[in-house]
């Protein structure tokens, strides 16, 4: 089967000649840069500059040489700006302390601070505070919440909804032209438009605006999802609004090129347990959620992808039942997560796309051939029947041992080719 006809087969619950592969196509399926620099020169690929094309979590760009060789099914359309509010063009080198050099966009501009931390602007205007901080010798950046002292009866519950509003002409065009690319690839396409994410904690603080106004503070926002109920739900009616017109302008241009969209990564689980009730996640979360999937499955055949980390198996059915036909990342190292157990409860209802090797323990820090076992019997696992994505559970983090990326790419060719 070509990749499109696999992936398509998998996400419709029928069994593929091979389990579809993807790392790359979303902000939550890549790796980081470091580990993409790596791989390059594992397999002896052209030298050339990584490119980073999500600073937040510094994720490397996989050019289509290395997907070849790792055998990606998947390819990726990525939201029109960054994390910190900037579009990804005329790529610049940039030295990372660890030494290695890779590219990023003109619009990434950074000071250091008297410890040495690196500091990112939103927007790339150095006027502005910044929004993100790398640790001296770190990997990634942490937001800076940079949170107004809560005067509770000022509260304006637009001024939360200050980052959504009617998608613009250029960024209409962007995504056509990138769907248009990606399809040409013959691969399964995922795409990222933004503005479907309630309560999103990575977006909350607005690490890509200028001065966020509003509910910022991540502790405040979480407060207040409990105390200001009424204040979050004025939030997600009006973004979800929003997100109806928006999605239908996408729809316009970009039609079936598109194979899943990625919805939401708003994380409801912990290692042991879930943010907030069952109860409250029908209540608050889900009525927004289902009109964005009924919308979706009404008017499109894309497949909708939540992402949760954590201990969520208590909420998979409210997750079906919001219309979700897609979750990620399947942390099936958390409680109530094992994968047989999912597989046999959920199998025919939901696309499980990841939980391929555990990224904080086995992956990381065990060996490749801990990384084999645990891949194949996952595939073993997740793959009868189809309904399965390989990933790993989350990003590929910095400065996982190649030996072990390897051993699990290698993994999952040496189980395709046995099927």
């Amino acid at each position: 089967m070509a990749s499109k006809e696999r992936v398509v087969r998998a996400l419709n619950h029928k069994e593929p000649d091979a389990i579809p592969v993807d790392f790359g196509g979303t902000a939550v399926t890549g790796m980081h840069v470091n580990c993409v620099a790596a791989l390059r020169n594992h397999y002896g690929l052209e030298k050339r500059l990584v490119k980073v094309h999500e600073p937040y979590q510094m994720l490397g760009f996989i050019e289509e040489d290395l997907r070849q060789v790792m055998g990606i099914d998947i390819e990726g359309v990525y939201a029109a700006e960054t994390l910190f509010g900037f579009p990804n063009e005329n790529w610049k080198p940039w030295r990372m302390d660890s030494g290695l050099e890779v590219l990023v966009s003109e619009h990434f501009r950074i000071t250091k601070d008297k410890i040495g931390d690196t500091l990112i602007y939103p927007k790339g205007d150095l006027t502005a505070p910044p929004s993100g901080r790398m640790p001296k010798d770190g990997f990634f950046f942490d937001t800076i919440v940079r949170q107004e002292p809560i005067i509770e009866e000022k509260l304006n519950p637009a001024d939360n909804l200050e980052e959504f509003g009617p998608i613009s002409d250029q960024h209409l065009d962007y995504f056509e032209n990138a769907a248009k690319e990606a399809a040409q690839t013959g691969r399964g396409v995922i795409a990222t438009f933004g503005g479907t994410a309630f309560g999103d904690i990575a977006l909350v603080p607005a690490p890509f605006l200028k001065y966020p106004k509003g509910i910022r503070d991540i502790e405040e926002w979480y407060i207040s999802t409990h105390t200001r109920q009424p204040y979050i739900h004025k939030v997600f009616e009006k973004q979800c609004e929003i997100a109806l017109v928006n999605l239908e302008k996408i729809r316009t241009r970009v039609g079936n090129l598109v194979d899943a969209v990625f919805i939401c990564g708003t994380d409801f689980g912990t290692q042991i347990s879930t943010f907030c009730s069952e109860k409250t996640f029908r209540s608050l979360y889900m009525p927004y959620y289902k009109r964005i999937n009924d919308w979706i499955h009404k008017n499109t055949t894309w497949k909708t992808f939540k992402h949760s980390c954590g201990a969520v198996e208590t909420f998979i059915r409210a997750f079906i039942e919001s219309g979700f036909d897609i979750l990620n990342p399947v942390q099936t190292s958390a409680r109530g997560m094992d994968a047989a157990y999912l597989k046999r409860k959920y199998s025919t209802e939901i696309v499980f796309w990841g939980g391929g090797v555990d990224t904080q323990k086995t992956l990381a820090f065990g060996t490749p051939k801990g990384v084999r076992e645990e891949v194949l019997k996952r595939c073993e696992i997740f793959g009868v029947g189809g309904g399965f994505i390989f990933n790993a559970i989350h990003n590929v983090q910095a400065n996982t041992p190649i030996k072990n990326i390897v051993a699990m790419i290698e993994a999952v060719k040496e189980f395709n080719g046995r099927t």
